[in-house]
């Protein structure tokens, strides 16, 4: 799963604006969920920066509703220590699935540097999943 190769699920209108790309999926219960990362570009006077930003799609894949909390971490790959970016907590109606949806961001000056997400989930019941991974390159072109 870690090794997953990413996906880009949309590319919004705007040049600037990122793309959303998600990793390889885990599941808990009867909940599939995927992180997912963006890197918006940016600047602070000079300096380029980008807003690293996780997601989580997650799909219900039992005959009832549940009740998902989730929770994104961020770091810098080389050397960096794990942080949490957010958490939430959203309803998913059988058989369907929702996202990706914001988890939390963090903005960053621009560095030669890979940056990477994880996420995980927790269903009404059941234990937290595994840990979904996104990556990106954090000032590629």
């Amino acid at each position: 799963m870690a090794a997953a190769a990413l996906t880009v699920l949309a590319v919004p209108a705007i040049a600037d604006a990122a793309a959303i790309a998600c990793g390889g999926g885990t599941s808990t219960g009867r909940v599939a969920v995927n992180g997912c990362i963006s890197a918006e570009r940016g600047s602070a006077g000079r300096f380029p920066t980008r807003e690293i930003t996780a997601y989580i799609k997650a799909r219900n894949t039992g005959s009832k509703g549940l009740n998902v909390a989730y929770e994104a971490f961020f770091r810098v790959v080389d050397g960096g220590h794990w942080e949490k970016l957010g958490s939430g907590r959203t309803y998913v109606r059988a058989g369907e699935s929702v996202g990706p949806l914001e988890v939390g961001s963090s903005t960053r000056v621009c560095g030669p540097v890979k940056v990477e997400i994880r996420v995980h989930a927790k269903a009404d019941g059941a234990a937290w999943s595994g840990w979904s991974p996104a990556a990106t390159r954090q000032c590629q072109t």
